[in-house]
C-alpha cells in the first residue's frame, strides 16, 4: 500500500468568506481609499470579500459601533454571501466586538486584529515572532473580559466569585506573565543586534522606509543584488535585511530593508517592532521609497512620515525614491522631479535610474568617512 503524503490527508484551508464594513466619520473623504486597502489587507490574510457596507451618517454607535439599520444591512448581505466574518475598518472595543458578533452571527475581526493575523502569518525569524506574538498579547488582553461570561454567577454580594471570574483572572495572569517573558527575550536579542549594529556603525548605513508593497524589497534586491521575499501583497517583507554595496572604488554601504507601514497602524505593533525599526532610527540615511504609480501617493507618504516622526527623537536626512517610474507618463516624471526637487525616480523591476541613486549613496558614504566626527554625531 503507498504511503500517503500529509497533504493528501488533510484537506487545504477553507478560503474564509467576508464582508467589510467601514464608517465614514472615521475617514472622511479618505473611506474609498481606506476600505479599498482593508480589502487588500483581507485577501494578504486569506479571506474572499464578497460585499462591503458603510455606514456614512450619525456617529459612532458606543454599543455596536455602527446604527441599528447599518447592522440589519450587514445582517442580510452576511447571510446572504453566506459570509463567516464581518471585517470592521476601525478599532473594536470588547464590548463592541461581542455585541456584534451576538447580532450578526459571524465572527467579528477589526483592522488591528486583522493586521495582527498578516503579521503572525509572515514572520519568519525568532525575532519577528516574538514581535507579533507580544502585539497579539497586549491586544488581547483588555479583550478577555467576558470570555467567562457563561460561567458567572448573576447574582450580586456574597456568593458572586464564581469560576467563571477566577478563570478569567487566572488568563490574565497567565498572559501578562508571557508577555513579560517575551519583553525579556526581546531584550536578549535586541543585544545581539546591538553588537551586529555596533560592527555596522563603521560604515555608512542607508535604510528603505516606506508605504507597505512600495517595492521596498524589490529595490533591495536590484540594489543589493539579494534575494528577499518579494510579492505583490501588503507587508511581504516583516524583518530587517542588511547587505553590502560596494562601489568599483570599494567603497562600502550598508543597505537594510524594514517592515512598511500602513495608515492606521496599530500601536501595539509599532511598539512590538521597535528593535527591527531600530536599524530605521539609527540610519546615517533614510530612502523614503514611494509607489509612484499609486493615485494615493501623497496620503500614503504622509502616513510614513507620521509613524516616522513618532519613532525619531531627531529628524534623519531623508531622501525621496520615487519607484515604478515604468508605469508613468514622462510629464509625471518630470512633474515629480519638478515639484520634489533631488528625488530620485526610478523602477526597481527595469532598472531605470538605479546607478544614479548607487552613485549618490556612495558619494555620501565618502564624504561621511572623510568627515568622520560629523558621521558620529549624526549617528548619536
Amino acid at each position: 500500500m503507498a504511503t500517503r503524503r500529509l497533504h493528501d490527508i488533510v484537506p487545504p484551508p477553507r478560503t474564509e468568506r467576508a464582508v467589510i464594513v467601514g464608517h465614514a466619520q472615521r475617514d472622511g473623504h479618505d473611506l474609498p481609499r481606506s476600505l479599498e486597502e482593508l480589502r487588500r489587507l483581507a485577501d494578504t490574510a486569506g479571506a474572499r470579500v464578497l460585499g462591503e457596507i458603510v455606514q456614512r451618517r450619525g456617529t459612532i454607535h458606543p454599543a455596536h459601533f455602527i446604527g441599528k439599520g447599518k447592522m440589519d444591512e450587514v445582517k442580510a448581505l452576511a447571510e446572504e454571501k453566506q459570509a463567516d466574518i464581518a471585517i470592521f475598518n476601525d478599532d473594536l472595543s470588547p464590548p463592541q466586538v461581542r455585541n456584534l458578533e451576538k447580532s450578526l452571527g459571524v465572527k467579528v475581526v477589526d483592522r488591528s486584529e486583522l493586521i495582527l493575523d498578516i503579521f503572525s502569518r509572515r514572520a519568519r525569524t525568532r525575532e519577528s515572532r516574538l514581535q507579533v506574538e507580544l502585539a497579539q498579547l497586549e491586544y488581547m488582553l483588555p479583550r478577555l473580559t467576558g470570555m467567562w461570561k457563561h460561567l458567572e454567577r448573576q447574582a450580586g454580594g456574597i456568593g458572586t466569585r464564581g469560576p467563571g471570574e477566577t478563570q478569567l483572572e487566572t488568563d490574565r495572569r497567565l498572559v501578562r506573565e508571557r508577555i513579560a517573558r517575551l519583553k525579556r527575550d526581546l531584550v536578549s536579542v535586541e543585544k545581539e543586534r546591538e553588537t551586529q549594529r555596533r560592527r555596522r556603525r563603521r560604515e555608512f548605513r542607508a535604510a528603505l522606509v516606506g508605504y507597505t508593497n512600495a517595492g521596498k524589497s524589490t529595490l533591495f534586491n536590484a540594489m543589493t543584488r539579494a534575494d528577499v521575499f518579494v510579492e505583490d501583497r501588503l507587508f511581504a517583507t516583516l524583518d530587517a535585511t542588511t547587505r553590502q554595496m560596494v562601489s568599483p572604488e570599494r567603497q562600502v554601504v550598508l543597505l537594510t530593508d524594514t517592515v512598511g507601514f500602513i495608515r492606521k497602524l496599530p500601536h501595539h505593533l509599532v511598539a512590538s517592532f521597535h528593535s527591527t525599526l531600530v536599524e530605521a532610527i539609527e540610519a546615517d540615511l533614510l530612502l523614503h521609497v514611494v509607489d509612484a504609480a499609486d493615485p494615493d501617493v501623497a496620503r500614503q507618504m504622509a502616513a510614513v512620515e507620521g509613524v516616522l516622526s513618532d519613532l525619531l527623537k531627531t529628524p534623519r536626512p531623508t531622501t525621496l525614491v520615487f519607484n515604478k517610474c515604468d508605469q508613468l507618463e514622462e510629464e509625471t516624471v518630470a512633474g515629480l522631479r519638478a515639484r520634489w526637487p533631488g528625488c530620485h525616480v526610478v523602477s526597481a523591476r527595469t532598472g531605470t535610474g538605479l546607478t544614479d541613486l548607487r552613485r549618490e549613496l556612495w558619494a555620501l558614504a565618502s564624504a561621511a568617512r572623510s568627515t568622520p566626527a560629523v558621521a558620529a554625531q549624526s549617528r548619536e
